[in-house]
C-alpha cells in the first residue's frame, strides 16, 4: 500500500464564539474529492471514498479522534505532538466532501491559529493509504482498499484552487500490522529480518550491498 496525499488549497478560516464568551476556531473547506482525475493522474471512485468517509466519522470522528497536523508528515502515523486540529464534520457535497476541524490548543494548534489570524494561505492534505491500479488515459485508479489516516493536514504549501493531488512517498510500500495497530515500512522490515540472521561480520562485510539493495527498490517502485 501507497502513502497518498491530497492537497486542498480553498480552506476559510473561522472563528466562533462560545456561551462563555472564548471563541473557538476552525478552518472549513474541501477536505476530499472523488470521480475526477487530480493533476497526479489519481481518481477516487465515488463509492470507495464515501465507504471509507463513512468508516473515518464513525470509527474516528465521532469518538473526538480525528486528530491532523501542521506540516507534512513522512508516515500514515498520527504524531500527538504535532496534532494542530480535530476534524468535527465531514459530509458529502456532489463529489467533494466538506470538512471542518477545530483548531486546538496545542503548540502546533496556536501556530496555526497564529499564521491564520496574520492572513496566512493555508491549505490541507488528506492522507490515507491505498493501492493503485492502472485506468484509462494513464490516470491511476485508487482500490477499495483505501484507508484515510486523516481527512487534513494544514499545510502551507497547496499550489492549486481545487484538487490539486501530490503524491509524497510515491516509492515507498507501507504495511498495517494488526497485532501493533501501527502501519511500518515494509521494505525496511524485511531488511531488519535479514540482517537479523547475520552475525556482525556479514552485516560489515555487507552493508554497502544492503543499502544499495534498498535504494534499488525504491527506485523500482516509481
Amino acid at each position: 500500500m501507497k502513502l497518498i496525499t491530497e492537497l486542498f488549497e480553498d480552506v476559510q478560516y473561522i472563528a466562533e464564539a462560545k456561551e462563555n464568551g472564548e471563541k473557538e476556531h476552525f478552518i472549513e473547506g474541501v477536505f476530499l474529492q472523488a470521480n475526477r482525475k487530480n493533476r497526479n493522474g489519481r481518481i477516487y471512485p465515488l463509492n470507495i471514498m464515501e465507504g471509507e468517509v463513512n468508516r473515518y466519522m464513525n470509527e474516528v470522528v465521532k469518538h473526538n479522534r480525528g486528530y491532523g497536523e501542521l506540516g507534512h508528515p513522512q508516515g500514515p502515523q498520527i504524531n500527538l505532538d504535532r496534532v494542530s486540529h480535530i476534524i468535527t464534520e465531514l459530509r458529502r457535497d456532489g463529489d467533494n466532501f466538506v470538512g471542518k476541524a477545530r483548531l486546538t490548543d496545542t503548540p502546533m494548534g496556536n501556530i496555526a491559529k497564529g499564521l491564520l489570524k496574520s492572513g496566512a494561505n493555508l491549505g490541507v492534505s488528506s492522507r490515507g493509504m491505498g493501492t493503485l491500479t492502472p485506468g484509462k488515459d494513464g490516470a491511476m485508479i485508487v482500490g477499495p482498499d483505501f484507508r484515510l489516516a486523516t481527512a487534513a493536514d494544514i499545510v502551507a504549501d497547496p499550489s492549486a484552487p481545487d484538487a490539486f493531488v501530490k503524491g509524497i512517498m510515491e516509492g515507498v510500500e507501507w504495511v498495517y500490522d494488526p497485532v501493533k495497530d501501527s502501519w511500518h515500512e515494509e521494505k525496511l522490515d524485511n531488511m531488519r529480518k535479514s540482517m537479523n540472521k547475520m552475525t556482525i561480520n556479514q552485516i560489515e562485510e555487507n552493508k554497502i550491498a544492503i543499502f544499495e539493495s534498498y535504494l534499488t527498490s525504491l527506485m523500482s517502485k516509481k
